[in-house]
Formats: C-alpha cells, structure tokens, sequence
C-alpha cells in the first residue's frame, strides 16, 4: 500500500526542487520535515512537515524550533529577510498566521495545494504544474528519478564550476601590474615617487577633475612601493581566481574595471584636491564584493562558511584603513560596493532577470551620482 502522506511529502518536494529550483539542506537532529531553499523566492525557506500536530502545545513548540532553527541560518548566510512557509500534511490544529516572516498552511491532498491563496499567489500555475498523469508507483517512479536527476544537474554545475582552470585574466593584470611598477623605475625615479605617480596615471584628484579623466582607471594599475604591489598582487592572485572560475573571464574583467573605477569616483568626491591615488585596492576589495555577493545567492555552490570567512574579512580590512594613515578606504568602500551591485547586475547562470535589471539600474545610478558629485556640483 502506498502512504498518501509520504506521496504527498514527495509530490511537494518534487515541485518545489524541479520545478521552482529549491534546493534541499541538511540540518541536524531535525526529522518528519524537509527545509528547501532558494533566495530569488518571496520565501527563501520552505518546510514540508510529516509529523503529527494535534494540538496547541504541539503547534506552539514547532514554531518556537523552527524560529531558533531560522534565527541560526540567518547567523551563518546572513539572509535577515528570511521568510519561511512551513507546509503541514498532519496537522489538525487550526493555525492563525500572525508572524509576517513565518507563514504556516495545512494541505490534506492536491486539492488543498492547488487551491490554496498563499501558494497560488507565490507561485504562478501551480495548479498547471502540480499534475500529474502517472498513478501509483510510475508516479514515485517518475518523482524519484527526476529529483535524482535534478539533483545530478546541479552536481555537474558545481563540478563544472569548481574544475580548475588557468586564470589567463588574474594572471595578465598581475603581469600589467609588475611591468608598470618596473617602469616606473626605468623611465621615472620610482614609484614612491609623487611626480612619477602622476606621470604614469595616478588619481590626482586636482589633474582628474580638471579633464584627465583616465585617471581614474590607470591609477588602479599603479603601486606605491614593493610591499603594497606584493600584497595587492597576492590578494587579487587569491581572490582574482575564484572570481574568474565563478563568473568566467569577460564578466570577471567587467566586475574588476567597474570597481577599479567606482573606487577611483569614492576618491574624487571623498579626498581633498591634492590628494595623490594609486594601487588596486579598490578593484580587490570589489572582488570580494562580488564574492560576497556570489555566496549569498549561491551558498548551494561554495557552501555557508565561505560567506562567514569573507565578511571579517572586509571588516578587518576596513579597519585597518580607518585606523593607518595613508590608506585610501574611500577606494576601499567604492570598490566593495561597485563589485557587489556590478555582480548584482551581470548575474550568474540562469539567475532571476529581475535582480539583473536592479543590479543594472542601481550600478547606472551610483555611476551617475558619483560623477554629478566628483565632477559637476
């Protein structure tokens, strides 16, 4: 005999993972429900509960767990906006919804799911997609394998994603970088030298205001000293290849030169006429916009830790600029944010076009501000 509850629990899982690409996580010491996630979804977490639920008590206590278990997810992937729908397939207590974040909804059968207001309103002809023709065991058949075989698609994703590959464009900045530096001492008196910097392209801001707008990228190019050439080449060697096997080379290259060129603008409207910029900082620190970007929505790819080690971090980072004289944070800041809505913008994979077009609009504006800021008022 086949457990209607158990089909319906497969038929849900089925719908929510191919057909609207949740994706299932593990949490430990939790049975009778499966949590499915997907952040391009009003909600971003999705509960199907087996389990009995009779009464008042038994309702109140799995609230009160799914809140705690929320409130750690949200610790780890910083996703403060959660909001999640817990679906009951045994419950008979009458629940009334008043946490905004928190919706619960009780389903008997496929009717209750296909007609049910919440559902249809967030999840457009469910009452299309959640036929099926097969009866019995073809249909746990045809659940199980295509589950399986969505599950085999993202394997191959992540795989594909994660196979090494050579970092032509990480490694060519890191050589344009070297080669500058060098010239600065063969053809000018080094490159702690001021007039040298200007003469190569360094952000002055004074020269850059007046017209010689290609400041504001070449002075990414260029480094003031050994020691902040060595370690910016070897954060943007660490950081530049992740980026570039994540978002492939034309993306990566567009998501550099926009927060080279965003930390540049910070500068100008930040920084007093007379100050001289120069180095990569702000192009690495929107590497590491771009990746905090990339693990916030694709956590399923890198896993959760990686968002927790990025985050200290750029804190740390921008500390230290805060706190040591000479380190120009205004490119810290414009490169972290111009790397994160520029990512936002070009997306990845089959992202939700609607992020792409904010990503889009809000990378437009910022531009356009920072420009009517640093050169027109």
């Amino acid at each position: 005999m086949i457990d209607e509850k158990e089909l319906l629990s497969m038929k849900l899982i089925h719908y929510f993972i191919v057909k609207e690409n949740y994706n299932p996580i593990i949490i430990k010491g939790v049975e009778d429900e499966i949590w499915l996630e997907n952040k391009n979804n009003v909600y971003s977490m999705i509960r199907v509960v087996t389990r009995k639920i009779n009464n008042e008590e038994q309702y109140d206590f799995d609230l009160r767990k799914t809140k705690h278990i929320a409130a750690q997810i949200k610790m780890k992937t910083f996703d403060f906006s959660m909001r999640v729908l817990s679906i009951y397939l045994n419950c008979n207590y009458k629940i009334e919804n008043i946490d905004k974040k928190f919706t619960n909804i009780i389903v008997k059968n496929d009717e209750d799911i296909i007609n049910d207001e919440i559902l249809k309103k967030e999840f457009k002809n469910i009452e299309l997609k959640f036929k099926y023709e097969e009866k019995g065991y073809d249909l746990i058949s045809k659940l199980t394998v295509e589950i399986s075989n969505k599950n085999y698609e993202e394997g191959k994703k992540r795989e594909e994603l994660m196979k090494t590959k050579k970092p032509i464009i990480t490694l060519s900045l890191i050589i344009i970088n070297v080669i500058i530096f060098t010239l600065m001492y063969l053809l000018g008196n080094g490159s702690e030298n001021t007039k040298t910097l200007i003469n190569f392209g360094a952000n002055y801001v004074a020269l850059t205001k007046s017209g010689e707008y290609y400041r504001l990228l070449t002075s990414a190019f260029l480094h003031i000293g050994v020691i902040h050439l060595l370690l910016n080449m070897y954060s943007l060697y660490i950081i530049g290849t992740q980026i570039e096997y994540f978002y492939g080379k034309i993306k990566y290259s567009i998501i550099y030169l926009f927060s080279a060129l965003m930390g540049s603008l910070f500068t100008i409207v930040l920084s007093s006429e007379n100050t001289v910029a120069a180095g990569a900082s702000g192009a690495i620190f929107g590497l590491l916009g771009s990746m905090l970007y990339f693990g916030y929505h694709y956590r399923g790819y890198i896993g959760n830790a990686i968002i927790g080690q990025i985050i200290p971090v750029i804190i740390l980072n921008l500390f230290i600029g805060f706190t040591t004289p000479g380190i120009g944070n205004a490119a810290h800041i414009g490169g972290l944010i111009g790397g994160y809505i520029i990512s936002m913008a070009l997306g990845f994979d089959k992202e939700n076009n609607i992020s792409k077009v904010h990503g889009t609009i809000i990378s437009i504006l910022l531009t356009v501000f920072m420009v009517y800021f640093g050169f027109i008022k």
